[in-house]
Parts: structure tokens; C-alpha cells; sequence
């Protein structure tokens, strides 16, 4: 296998976040944001070596008891949705090598200048790709597949010149993959990301789908989830590929706007998988679900309500690495 984007169930050396601060869009709640923070990343360094991106390194430091674990580096970003202005690790030829795309604030929504550059202040010798993508918007089995959304990959508020022919097939070079699975239908209310396949449809294992289901029919989200998970059958049968399940959680709201709230939003670390809750009924089927899945991993339930106030959750605040550990030495 000469090329491929590692999977993030995979072996890992480090997770990577960004801690907000008060010139994020998180201002009229930070402190309770913040706490969500310091929650999701003393639950990532019980397991694996975590990078905290800081605009005030001091502060932020003050917030830990000291660990062999935590390393922080300071830069002052835009935003905090490290998965979507990180870089992405591949693997060719044996070698790990960071690829760097750029980022736009999801199709110039939002301010992104500071985030889209963190990733070549950090790692100076990433490589820069000639395409605007965000983590959040693929999935890798970790072999030679892809499993992405039309709504966000193919979004003329993206690659514009480019062709869906063209994107499909930098994909393919850039993760060295054969197939590159779109799904046309699934999305969630309140979500910036047009449809970002992390909120959606995960790859678990090299060949196992964990995908949101939505079973109430009065549900804003009924018709485009069942016809989602139509598509994953589908595709399913052609790559013998296995499903589970997650649940739509009830509708959940901020300030009078409904907002994503969704397990498919996990995110994996060594020997365990951390999982977003929300404070709804539907936490514990969940949660119990993980645990069934992952047999081999502590499932660890953190509660993520204060993300969602602005459109995200665990997942799309962190990002994995594989990269050598001899990097943070110097964090």
C-alpha cells in the first residue's frame, strides 16, 4: 500500500485541540465553554498525549495539574474547530506526512484567515495541498476508501474551479484511495459544515459503518436520514461492509434555533472512544451501543451540550495524529 489517510481507529500519537478564548465566537459563554475543554482533554490525556493550541499559553497551562501527557503550544486562531483547519495524516511508502489543505470557513462563512495558517506555523514542514478541505468532511477505512457527502465535497462555496470529476479524482491522489464514496442525502439541523460526513456516517473498522438513524417520522431529519441510510446499504452490500445504528437524539435548542446534536460526532483515542452527550433520553442507548461496538475500549461519555451552542461537538474540536512522538518533545 504505497499511499493511504490513516484511519482514525488506527494507532495514534497524539490528539490535537484548541483551547477558546475570548475573541472566539464562544465569548458570551466561555468559561463554560472552556470547562467543556478542560473536561474533553482530561479525558484525552487518561490515554494519549494531547497538543492544546493556546492563544495565552500561561492561562491555559494554570488549568492543569501537571502531566507527562499535556503539551501546549501558543498561537492566537479565529475559531477552535481544530479537526477542520488541522492537518490530516497520511501514510506513504512507511512514512507519516502531514498534508496541509486550505481552509475557508466552510466555504467562506466565516472568518478563517488565522486557522487556515495554524497548521504551517506548527508544523513548518507539512505539505501544502492545492485544495480547500476540512477533516470534518472526509472518512478513511484506513485501506483505499473515502466515504464523504455531495453537499460538502462537491459545494461550488469550496473548489469552485474544479470540476466533481476533478475533486474526486485529487482525492484519490492526495489520499492515495481507489474509491471515494459519496452520500447525496443526510444532514442536520442547525449544522455550518454542509453536511459534514462526521456528523453523519463513521468508519469504526476497515469495513463496519456506524451511521445516525432517525426512527421518528414527525422529525425534521426523517426523510433525509432514512434515505442516508438507504445509500449506506447500498454501498454496504457492494463492499460487504457491516452497519450499526445510532440513534437521532430528541430536538435539542439554543436559543430558540435548533441545533446538531449528534453521537457520530465521537471521537477515537487509544484503548478507548470518547462520546458526545447531550443530556437527552437518547445518551444512554448510545453510550451502551459503544460499549457493545467496542469491547476492547473504555467507552467514555462526556457531556457536550456547550459545544453544540455553536453548531459542533467532540469531534469536530479535536483532531488525531499519527505523527512521531519526537515532535512534541519540543511542545
Amino acid at each position: 500500500m504505497a499511499k493511504r489517510l490513516i484511519a482514525e481507529f488506527e494507532k495514534q500519537t497524539f490528539t490535537q485541540i484548541i483551547f477558546p478564548h475570548k475573541d472566539t465566537d464562544w465569548i458570551d459563554y466561555l468559561g463554560d465553554a472552556q470547562k467543556c475543554f478542560e473536561n474533553i482533554i482530561n479525558a484525552i490525556i487518561r490515554f494519549q498525549k494531547c497538543l492544546v493550541v493556546c492563544a495565552d499559553i500561561e492561562d491555559v497551562r494554570s488549568r492543569f495539574e501537571p502531566n507527562e501527557n499535556l503539551h501546549f503550544i501558543e498561537y492566537k486562531t479565529d475559531d477552535t474547530w481544530a479537526r477542520d483547519c488541522s492537518a490530516l495524516c497520511v501514510e506513504e511508502d512507511g512514512e507519516v506526512k502531514l498534508l496541509d489543505f486550505t481552509f475557508t470557513g466552510w466555504g467562506g462563512k466565516f472568518e478563517a484567515s488565522k486557522d487556515n495558517a495554524m497548521t504551517k506555523f506548527i508544523y513548518p514542514h507539512s505539505i501544502t495541498c492545492d485544495m480547500i478541505l476540512e477533516g470534518g468532511g472526509v472518512e478513511s477505512n484506513g485501506i483505499d476508501t473515502i466515504l464523504t457527502t455531495n453537499e460538502c465535497m462537491l459545494n461550488k462555496n469550496r473548489n469552485h474551479i474544479l470540476s466533481d470529476d476533478e475533486i474526486t479524482q485529487k482525492l484519490k491522489e492526495y489520499f492515495g484511495a481507489s474509491k471515494i464514496l459519496y452520500l447525496n442525502h443526510g444532514y442536520l439541523a442547525g449544522d455550518d459544515t454542509d453536511s459534514h460526513i462526521d456528523t453523519l456516517a463513521r468508519f469504526v473498522d476497515s469495513s463496519t459503518i456506524m451511521y445516525v438513524k432517525c426512527d421518528d417520522e414527525s422529525d425534521e431529519h426523517y426523510k433525509e436520514l432514512k434515505l442516508m441510510e438507504d445509500e449506506l446499504k447500498v454501498i454496504a452490500k457492494e463492499n460487504d461492509y457491516k452497519l450499526i445504528a445510532l440513534p437521532m437524539t430528541d430536538a435539542v435548542y439554543f436559543e430558540d434555533e435548533r441545533i446538531p446534536a449528534t453521537y457520530a460526532n465521537f471521537l477515537f483515542v487509544n484503548d478507548a472512544v470518547l462520546v458526545p452527550t447531550y443530556g437527552v433520553a437518547q445518551d444512554e442507548e448510545a453510550l451502551q451501543i459503544f460499549r457493545d461496538t467496542f469491547k476492547d475500549r473504555e467507552i467514555v461519555g462526556i457531556n457536550c451540550f456547550e459545544l453544540i451552542k455553536q453548531h459542533g461537538s467532540l469531534h469536530c474540536v479535536t483532531m488525531n495524529f499519527a505523527y512521531p512522538n519526537q515532535f512534541l518533545d519540543k511542545k
